[in-house]
């Protein structure tokens, strides 16, 4: 492929996120140095509401590239004939930037990068840092070697390795910085304990009424870790993390009157308050005309299926809708704070969503 258009619009794209305030002049300088197309296979998806859509062309390739948009790199973790689920890619440069940003790395800090994926990440972060001091691993053999050829291609030699990121990694030692680039459905307690007090960790998590959000943690003197929620982020998960989307459900649906908005269920500060008093509650959802139609089970085989503007019908024990209406007014009692006046707890007993201050812990409600 020519490398002219890179030059013309890679500077471009960085710009941008300069003038976003996405980038520091020390990581903008880290990013003009490191083209995104170096880590970029050939054969690419991009992802569309419904499907992920082979990008064919040269020009099409350099200019999704070259955009602030994800880069699909793989589906159905490399098996031919399979739906078509994208299960790696490229991540948007903005949330590259933001979770860099996020990580906080001074001079001569080490860090620990959980799925190295095309090696985007790594190069940037050696670049900034050095090789000797980043550590990647990614559990996907076939990923693992394209980004390290892609990685020594391009002049970067940082450490890596091909295993379960949620373990820990036998001699490395103590990091002071550790990133994420999977969702995780918890923050991996024994990862923790490869870190010094003082560290950062910033992950995406997923959990099971919300589909994303960065979490920026410091590990505190007693190996807990604490931090606040830092907007939404959508990841792919963690394949030992991955989990289907609803429960099945029991019984014939029983209809009741319309209630509570679904669309108000999306508001990214409601789904944490929810998904801590609700633990277990999946949730899933699609745009309609009319607003959106919403899908929440339960493992019991309680569920409720609920659109913008129409009856509401819930099936299996209980009344789920009901409990879902109870915490928005719970919710709209506390002020409906944003998703930024949360924050997350981890200790080795798990981890627990609070609200304003980490005394403050959201319990799950008695059903």
């Amino acid at each position: 492929m020519s490398t002219a258009p890179q030059a013309s619009t890679y500077p471009c794209l960085v710009r941008e996120l300069a003038d976003r305030g996405l980038l520091t002049a020390r990581w903008r300088r880290v990013f003009e140095a490191v083209p995104r197309s170096r880590f970029v296979p050939t054969d690419v998806w991009r992802q569309l509401p419904d499907r992920c859509e082979p990008v064919v062309g040269s020009d099409a390739w350099l200019t999704l590239v070259n955009s602030d948009e994800p880069v699909i790199t793989q589906l159905d973790d490399g098996v031919e004939g399979g739906p078509g689920v994208a299960t790696s890619s490229n991540s948007m440069p903005s949330m590259v930037a933001r979770m860099l940003t996020l990580l906080q790395v001074e001079d001569g800090q080490r860090v620990l990068e959980i799925g190295t994926g095309t090696g985007y990440v790594s190069a940037l972060l050696c670049e900034r840092l050095g090789d000797d001091l980043v550590h990647s691993v990614e559990l996907d053999p076939v990923v693992a070697r394209q980004a390290a050829d892609a990685l020594a291609q391009s002049g970067y030699r940082p450490h890596l390795k091909v295993g379960d990121g949620e373990e820990p990694w036998p001699g490395l030692g103590l990091v002071d910085r550790l990133i994420a680039t999977c969702a995780l459905r918890y923050v991996p307690y024994a990862l923790l304990r490869q870190m010094r007090p003082g560290g950062v960790v910033v992950a995406p998590l997923a959990r099971e009424f919300w589909s994303g959000a960065l979490v920026q943690l410091r590990v505190l003197g007693d190996g807990t870790a604490a931090g606040p929620f830092c907007g939404g982020a959508t990841y792919m998960p963690m394949r030992a993390h991955r989990l289907p989307d609803l429960h099945d459900v029991q019984g014939k649906g029983r209809a009741r009157a319309a209630g509570l908005d679904p669309a108000r269920l999306l508001d990214l500060g409601f789904a944490l308050f929810a998904g801590a008093r609700l633990p277990g509650v999946r949730l899933i959802h699609q745009s309609t005309d009319q607003g959106v139609q919403v899908w929440v089970t339960r493992e019991n085989g309680a569920g409720a299926m609920a659109a913008s503007g129409e009856e509401v019908w819930q099936y299996g024990p209980g009344f789920l809708w009901e409990e879902i209406e109870q915490a928005w007014w719970e919710y709209e009692a506390v002020g409906r704070p944003d998703a930024g006046q949360f924050g997350l707890t981890v200790t080795d007993r798990g981890q627990r969503v609070w609200l304003r201050d980490p005394r403050d812990v959201i319990r799950p409600s008695r059903v």
